[in-house]
Order: C-alpha cells, then sequence, then structure tokens
C-alpha cells in the first residue's frame, strides 16, 4: 500500500491540522484522527486525502487534545484510538458527543472487548473497528457511519462470541441433585418453602435444607436471584422468572 504524506503545521493543544487535497470539487468529509501512534496517523491522514470525498482537518493524540481539536476543528467524523495515553477513548467519546452531538465518532481498537462494545453503543459512538483491519474498511465506514447507526466489524463480533463461549465455560457448572433441581424449579414458579414441601411430599425442614443447599452451591444470596442464575445456566425455563 503507497501513502501520500502531506505537509503538516501545529494545531491547538498538540493537534496537528491538515490541508485537504488541493483542486477538489467533491464535497468532502472532514475527519479528525486521535491516535498517539504518530506513523499510523500520518499514514491514515495521507491515505485520507488521496481520497476525492475525505479529507483530514487535524490529528491529535489524548482524550484531552481530542476533545479540544473536536470543539475546534468541527470535523464531521472523528477517528479514535480505544487507548490513549490519559484514558479511554470512549471518555473522548463521551465529552464530544455531549458537546457536539452530530459529531460521527468511529472507534478502532486493537484489544476488544464486549463491556467497551457495549458502551460504545449506549453513548452513540457509529463504529467499532478493528485497528489491523484493512484500509479499505476503514475508509467505507467512515463514509457511511450516520448518527444512530451501529457499525461493527464481522472480524470483532466473531472474537467477541468465541470469548463469551469460554468465559461461559469456564463458570463451574453447579452440581445439584436431582431433588435440588426439583426444588429450584418450584422456586422458579414462584411458590414457597410450604408450598414446594407439599408439592413433594417432604417436611418444609427438609424443604428448607434443599434450598439453603442451592443457594450455596450457585453462590446466590436469595431465592430470587438463585433462580435468575439458574435461569442464565439453563436450569430453569425462563419463562419461569
Amino acid at each position: 500500500m503507497t501513502t501520500q504524506m502531506f505537509p503538516s503545521e501545529p494545531g491547538v493543544h498538540g493537534t496537528t491540522a491538515t490541508a485537504s487535497l488541493p483542486g477538489s470539487t467533491t464535497e468532502q468529509i472532514r475527519i479528525l484522527i486521535v491516535d498517539d501512534h504518530t506513523t499510523f496517523a500520518e499514514l491514515l491522514t495521507g491515505s485520507l486525502n488521496r481520497e476525492p470525498d475525505l479529507c483530514s482537518v487535524g490529528s491529535a493524540n489524548s482524550v484531552a487534545s481530542g476533545i479540544a481539536a473536536c470543539l475546534d476543528l468541527v470535523p464531521d467524523v472523528v477517528v479514535m484510538d480505544y487507548h490513549l495515553p490519559d484514558g479511554s477513548g470512549l471518555v473522548a467519546a463521551t465529552a464530544i458527543l455531549a458537546r457536539a452531538p452530530h459529531t460521527r465518532i468511529v472507534i478502532l481498537t486493537g484489544d476488544p472487548a464486549l463491556e467497551a462494545l457495549e458502551q460504545a453503543a449506549a453513548i452513540g459512538v457509529c463504529a467499532f473497528l478493528p485497528k489491523d483491519g484493512s484500509l479499505a474498511t476503514v475508509l467505507d465506514t467512515l463514509r457511511h457511519a450516520r448518527i444512530g447507526g451501529f457499525i461493527v466489524h464481522p472480524s470483532l463480533v466473531s472474537l467477541l462470541s468465541a470469548r463469551r463461549r469460554q468465559r461461559s465455560e469456564e463458570i463451574p457448572f453447579p452440581d445439584l441433585t436431582k431433588r435440588e433441581l426439583a426444588v429450584l424449579r418450584l422456586m422458579g414458579e414462584g411458590s414457597d418453602v410450604r408450598a414446594n414441601a407439599k408439592v413433594l411430599g417432604i417436611s418444609e425442614n427438609t424443604c428448607r435444607g434443599y434450598v439453603k443447599a442451592i443457594l450455596g452451591k450457585l453462590g446466590a444470596h436469595s431465592q430470587l436471584e438463585a433462580v435468575v442464575i439458574a435461569t442464565r445456566l439453563g436450569l430453569v425455563p425462563a419463562q419461569h422468572v
């Protein structure tokens, strides 16, 4: 991949302002790059400025300078690294969107986490992409990112799904007896100890003993919490909760 470097000049708060391609008649999408990796930022700047419909308006290398640059340069789109020297790119995104809600923000990350993905969607980020993905994908996303939409690269979805499965497999599955499972399912139906004991033909004290054993094995502090955990593990049908 060849890139064309453009001369730059210092901007405000540690940012770098850049010029768009001269002679372009196409309405361009103005893009701010917030990334502390200088080489990456320069390569992306050069690539943006080679496109007739895209242009870099500047760059910043931290949460603080990114927020300041965005408010000063008023870009259409911000390409934001998730990991910045003074904090998360999502912190910067939250501050930017609070002051400039029409700004479209695209987060790049080399180490995705499900929590970060969920937080990005919640605060109004438009896209979440892997930093080691293709340039064509980044450029295409910058063109199509829209307020209210949320673009996630398929590779991130696959990776996060695999991590979720692995995490689920690491959770110890409780070894419940048949009688404990029967009590647990009756608990899921909302019956009290007295009713459950009557259904099972056992004493209330015996039933309470089963409930105590169930709470201990599930790591729950109440019968309701036990039912919620059991539902998550597939021990109790969801409609019983």
